[in-house]
């Protein structure tokens, strides 16, 4: 049985206010299509705003925290500990999305999904810890179809209380030591292909550690085969709580009306997941950077999609997402407060 809330349909976008806005940007004082993206950017805003003219002022970026079990097989370049302790950064405003959310004007909170080790009550850091990390998918489901259900109402509450903030942007970042090898497991499983096609380092894993990380997944993907049957199934038997979490947080945002920008590779295999669940979500999604992960570029061909920057950046957090927010602001004001050909008193072309 599946969690009733993921039947409830998708926000439509305003084919209307999207026609409109594409007409705006004709009579703006530049040859058509000059500003290549960001005029797309700001068109598809519009739709999902339902506006001629969309803004963007209040964005709200929410991190899931968890653990994962795998670990236990040696995946990950650093220790479980430093989940916890990752946390911890975030609520003294020392991480990158700390610093990124405080450029961009953006409401951060930290969500703990499954620490390992409990957390100390932290500033901006809400206790939702459903267990001391995931299963070691190796030989077990990562989680209960409980769990799962959880996890994905975590992140409904998440957009929920950003909808309630009356946010027009909804970033999800992560934090988990070797949420790498369950974003890979969950996406090998959705994609039918062999770990080989999409494992990277992760936090920094050697050639020699890159070739245990694909041993381990490989033979998660072999035990779990006859198990499973759709892409929740997937996303129970590999994720991390806080992939799962935001599964769920991309499809309330879908059902809210709230834009979304992925960050990485992470959160990419989360959408993924998402969109194998519930479709129509995916006019929801931008996607913002092309990570440097392995896997991330094969996602994106899968998504049939084209993200909007290439920094080679890797860090996950959401921190990809956070730099591009500035360029989802820019296209809305180049949009809105561009003068047209008539007001500037400018001979159109003939």
């Amino acid at each position: 049985m599946n969690p009733s809330w993921l039947e409830i349909p998708c926000t439509a976008i305003d084919r209307a206010a999207e026609q409109a806005a594409a007409h705006h940007q004709q009579q703006l004082t530049k040859p058509p299509g000059a500003l290549g993206e960001l005029e797309t950017l700001a068109i598809r805003l519009a739709g999902m705003q339902g506006v001629k003219r969309p803004t963007l002022e209040r964005s709200h970026i929410t991190v899931f925290a968890a653990d994962h079990g795998i670990a236990e097989e040696g995946v990950s370049a650093f220790p479980q500990a430093v989940t916890a302790e990752m946390v911890r950064n975030f609520s003294r405003g020392g991480a990158a999305i700390s610093i990124l959310a405080r450029e961009n004007h953006a409401h951060l909170e930290v969500v703990n999904v499954g620490t390992v080790s409990k957390i100390e009550p932290l500033k901006d850091v809400l206790d939702a810890r459903i267990a001391p990390g995931t299963a070691n998918f190796s030989n077990h489901p990562a989680m209960s179809r409980e769990q799962l259900e959880q996890a994905l109402q975590i992140g409904r509450s998440a957009v929920i209380h950003a909808s309630e903030c009356e946010a027009q942007l909804f970033i999800a970042g992560e934090m988990g030591i070797a949420n790498t090898s369950a974003a890979t497991a969950l996406s090998c499983c959705l994609l039918t292909l062999p770990a080989e096609s999409l494992t990277g380092p992760g936090t920094g894993l050697d050639a020699e550690g890159i070739k245990h990380k694909i041993t381990v997944i490989n033979n998660a993907l072999a035990y779990h085969q006859k198990s499973i049957h759709s892409a929740l199934d997937a996303v129970q038997y590999f994720a991390g709580f806080e992939m799962a979490a935001i599964v769920g947080a991309y499809i309330s945002c879908a059902q809210h009306g709230i834009p979304v920008l992925v960050d990485g590779f992470i959160t990419s295999a989360a959408a993924l997941a998402a969109v194998r669940i519930k479709p129509e979500i995916a006019p929801w999604l931008i996607y913002s950077h092309r990570s440097q992960e392995s896997g991330h570029a094969l996602l994106m061909t899968a998504l049939n999609v084209e993200p909007l920057l290439d920094l080679k950046m890797r860090l996950g957090e959401g921190s990809g997402a956070a730099v591009a927010l500035p360029l989802l602001k820019l296209a809305c004001n180049l949009h809105s407060q561009m003068a047209t050909f008539e007001e500037a008193e400018i001979s159109d072309k003939i």
